[in-house]
């Protein structure tokens, strides 16, 4: 049962599916019921996702996975799956797409949903069509999900955390400010860790405390995220609920199961990772501007670089050279335990990275990889694989390997 004043009024909804990876691994293997379950890689990986057993444990994401299996000895490690775990996302938006075309994916686990002028399709209100489609997830996927409900998509996502797992919350116009005002200047969207220390350094702890200084103060202190702060410190939230979300930014990263430091070594993990990224950017047609390195030392201190070109690219040549540059003046005998590399600013690639007649050894590399673009479309991504990587992957390293697409 579920009451509230505003019930029938609301239609701005987010659903999150609760500990989705290792709620997967679960409905498929039976024996892992009542079990905590750590979905993440191996011993100098980190924790992907967890199940609200092992969180019971302290155990969250990100963490360390040396440091999850101290606190948890008991815990199942499970690789992540993500073809079967995208195959269970598509199933869910697609179920979700049945009560309304306004669903915006988040990510592969949650989505906001517009329910605005359906009820006379549906012949019941947004409150009792969610209601209804948690239990039909639960039904034909084999899995829970949390509900928030509200008047915009910043409420919606702040009440589906509420009571998690399997909660469904409501937050309506008139409880906003006074359900709010206690709650953590970190529960802010867009507000992360370091501006929060700088929020709190100048007196503000709770969002109460953001409720009580008008707006010009903030926009005067944080510029435009002060205006936003203002806002949303008030309930005020008016993005759309949008079908399409432009991607970010396309990346691919590496955690090593030693340390390095020395820096061909480095350079030759770089450039299979900038492969990997110009290769999702030729299958998607898109180009960017923005080129970033990121680093993670042995003490797990994180190191982001960024370099803007003038010309947007999808060359993995042109994204290595300026990667690896960027990667010169960072070697300084850390250990480093990571190595990343992403690109943003992405557009259309349509007539980008033209043949440079000008200068021939530019020509000849695009030549080149082209060449190489044109094989692999024929015959696959291994068809051809360049000599400084051949090199490398005939010898014996067997890295811990988490490439992945990154939306940012």
């Amino acid at each position: 049962m579920l009451a509230h004043e505003e019930l029938a009024d609301l239609s701005i909804a987010h659903i999150d599916c609760d500990a989705f990876f290792a709620a997967i691994e679960k409905r498929d293997n039976p024996d892992l019921a009542g079990r905590p379950v750590i979905i993440g890689g191996g011993v100098r990986s980190v924790v992907a996702t967890c199940c609200y057993i092992a969180r019971q444990s302290g155990i969250h994401s990100a963490m360390p996975a040396l440091r999850a299996k101290k606190l948890c000895p008991d815990a199942v490690f499970i690789r992540p799956n993500m073809e079967k775990y995208v195959a269970a996302s598509k199933q869910i938006m697609a179920l979700m797409q049945e009560l309304t075309p306004l669903v915006e994916p988040v990510s592969v686990d949650e989505a906001f949903l517009d329910l605005s002028g359906t009820k006379s399709l549906h012949k019941a209100c947004a409150a009792e069509v969610l209601a209804k489609i948690a239990l039909k997830i639960e039904k034909q996927v084999g899995i829970s999900v949390s509900i928030g409900l509200s008047y915009n998509k910043f409420l919606a996502k702040m009440a589906s955390d509420i009571n998690k797992p399997r909660g469904f919350s409501i937050i309506g116009k008139e409880e906003v400010l006074s359900f709010l005002q206690p709650l953590s200047i970190s529960k802010i969207f867009g507000v992360g860790k370091v501006f929060a220390q700088k929020l709190n350094k100048d007196g503000f702890q709770t969002i109460g405390d953001l409720q009580k200084h008008p707006s010009n103060n903030l926009m005067l202190r944080y510029g435009d995220m002060g205006a936003s702060l203002s806002k949303l410190s008030h309930g005020i939230d008016n993005r759309k609920v949008e079908i399409t979300r432009k991607r970010k930014s396309v990346g691919s990263e590496r955690t090593f199961p030693k340390d390095i430091a020395d820096f061909d070594i480095l350079s030759t993990k770089l450039f299979e990772l900038c492969e990997n990224v110009s290769f999702s950017l030729k299958q998607k047609n898109l180009t960017g501007d923005t080129i970033t390195l990121k680093l993670k030392s042995s003490n797990f201190e994180s190191r982001t670089r960024a370099k803007q070109i003038i010309l947007p690219t999808q060359l993995a040549h042109i994204i290595f050279e300026i990667a690896q540059n960027i990667l010169a003046k960072e070697v300084d005998g850390t250990n480093f335990r990571l190595i990343g590399i992403a690109i943003s600013g992405l557009q259309k690639g349509i007539g980008i990275d033209p043949v440079d007649l000008i200068d021939p050894k530019i020509a000849r590399k695009v030549a080149a990889e082209r060449a190489v673009d044109s094989l692999r479309d024929k015959f696959g991504k291994q068809a051809v694989v360049l000599g400084r990587l051949y090199h490398h992957d005939n010898k014996s390293d067997s890295v811990i390997e988490q490439d992945k697409e990154r939306e940012k």
